[in-house]
């Protein structure tokens, strides 16, 4: 992927850069550092990553002033208060080094020190990246022109060289370093999540907004996967990231199903998502690390899922709507012995029946009243013969869509098979709202005076339509009596799960 190259580079660049670089939270703590920072410091990723900056490293045997200490601290302040960058041109510290013998030695090196601060898309500093260049031969090179004065022409064009050439390896450095602040802010600020896995572990090394919105913005740096997501275990992407890190074969995953914890003690949430597994290498080839690559598709998942179940629906509506204006002119021609009249009455009802459908259209984007989705699904087949009972409640889109399909079915339903197919017929529907500061719409649809009924002895379209509606759309509950004196159905559902939609 041209994307997840790029970052690779990224990665190998950064750890392969001779400079060293250091990223720091906002509060100075060592988030993350290439390997010219591990070397120039003597220290290891396990002994200094989360510590911080100022206590992680043995200071040496006084050489440093605290006054230096204070000027790197104020410039990474400055850095982090006003979000722009910061240069500190000079700054001496001592350096531990290893002697022949074994034993430890600190020599005072020169160093010129960027600051530059990393925000998010809110505009907020998540971290500050540090990038140190050893100018220890240039300083001292300036300070022996300056003590020597009367040296020969030959020392003095020998020296000018090789300050030459030293501003010369300072000016390749601050072009690299300008590139690799611009692959950072592309890492950044890219659209999908990105995220950076080292080691067996896979530890955390860097992660763009877009990945920490994704995990619920927790702070997952430094951190291996198992303990910064645990409520992944068991869903096979553990596996997937030790897979790509044994064999150095990415993996792809399209519209994979994961279900993360987006917020401490919280429901786990069901995502979607496409990414992609890519291996990062060193030098020698080897596997070090994990790029991750990807992005949310839930939403549109979502719109498949249901563009399909209302394709099904539509297919399924059309054949109802048939059986219902089969059933109106059954109804009608019973009660009308006059073709006039009959037209009349035959034509009112199939008014009603397209006024259910207008409603139901509104209702998808605005939302509606509970008794009107109900009085409009059932006047087609006589408002005399429906009795309904309940307090104003209103309904968010979703549910109103997903109500008036139930109340159609079961209309539809009472009118080819129940009470409504029978001159006497009659439905019966009560609801009441329980527990007012978690509202739970309790209703009930029961058919009276209509043919005896049976359990079916197969589940058709309509119940499952009905059940998967309640369940999956409403979250609710739902139970389907076969009673012998007639149908009945009684419904429980949270009114608070789509509240502001």
């Amino acid at each position: 992927m041209k994307s997840g190259g790029l970052t690779v580079d990224l990665a190998s660049a950064f750890d392969a850069s001779p400079n060293p670089y250091v990223l720091l939270t906002p509060d100075l703590r060592i988030a993350g550092a290439n390997q010219a920072y591990f070397d120039v410091t003597n220290s290891t990723r396990d002994a200094i990553i989360g510590r911080p900056l100022f206590s992680a490293f043995d200071s040496g045997p006084g050489s440093e002033a605290p006054e230096n200490v204070r000027q790197v601290q104020a410039s990474l302040e400055r850095a982090r208060d006003t979000r722009q960058r910061d240069h500190l041109p000079l700054v001496k510290f001592s350096m531990a080094k290893r002697l022949d013998d074994g034993s430890q030695a600190f020599e005072d090196r020169y160093w010129s020190a960027t600051h530059t601060p990393m925000l998010d898309e809110a505009g907020e500093v998540v971290f500050i990246l540090q990038h140190t260049t050893d100018i220890t031969e240039l300083q001292r090179l300036r300070e022996g022109r300056v003590l020597s004065e009367r040296a020969s022409a030959l020392d003095i064009m020998l020296g000018g060289a090789v300050l030459g050439r030293a501003e010369q390896v300072q000016e390749d450095n601050r072009r690299l370093e300008g590139e690799r602040n611009r692959l950072i802010d592309m890492f950044m600020q890219a659209p999908g999540f990105v995220a950076v896995l080292t080691g067996p572990d896979h530890v955390f090394q860097m992660h763009n907004a877009a990945y920490a919105q994704l995990i619920g913005h927790r702070d997952i740096t430094g951190k291996p996967i198992r303990e910064a997501l645990p409520e992944v275990v068991g869903q096979g992407y553990y596996e997937f990231l030790d897979s790509v890190y044994a064999t150095g074969e990415p993996h792809e995953g399209r519209a994979s199903l994961v279900q993360l914890q987006r917020s401490p003690g919280a429901l786990l949430e069901t995502v979607y998502l496409n990414f992609i597994y890519q291996p990062i290498r060193d030098a020698s080839g080897a596997v070090v690390g994990i790029f991750v690559q990807g992005h949310d598709v839930t939403d549109a998942v979502r719109s498949t899922e249901r563009q399909k179940l209302m394709i099904d629906e539509l297919n399924h509506r059309v054949k109802n709507t048939l059986a219902t204006v089969q059933s109106i002119a059954m109804q009608t021609a019973r009660s009308h012995a006059d073709p006039l009249t009959f037209a009349e009455g035959f034509q009112a009802r199939l008014l009603a029946l397209s006024h259910t459908h207008d409603l139901l259209t509104r209702s998808h984007w605005e939302g509606a009243d509970l008794g009107d989705i109900l009085q409009h699904e059932t006047e087609a087949h006589g408002s005399h013969r429906v009795s309904v009972n309940g307090p104003r409640v209103g309904l968010a889109p979703a549910a109103a869509l997903s109500l008036g399909m139930i109340f159609h079915e079961l209309a539809t339903n009472a009118a080819k098979y129940g009470a409504l197919s029978a001159p006497d017929g009659r439905v019966l529907v009560d609801w009441s709202l329980a527990d007012q500061t978690r509202p739970r719409l309790q209703l009930v649809w029961r058919e009276i005076g209509g043919p005896a009924v049976s359990q079916p002895v197969r589940k058709g379209f309509g119940s499952r339509l009905i059940e998967r509606s309640v369940r999956h759309d409403l979250a609710g509950e739902v139970e389907l009596h076969y009673a012998g004196d007639g149908f009945a159905a009684t419904f429980s559902i949270p009114l608070d799960r789509e509240q502001g939609s």
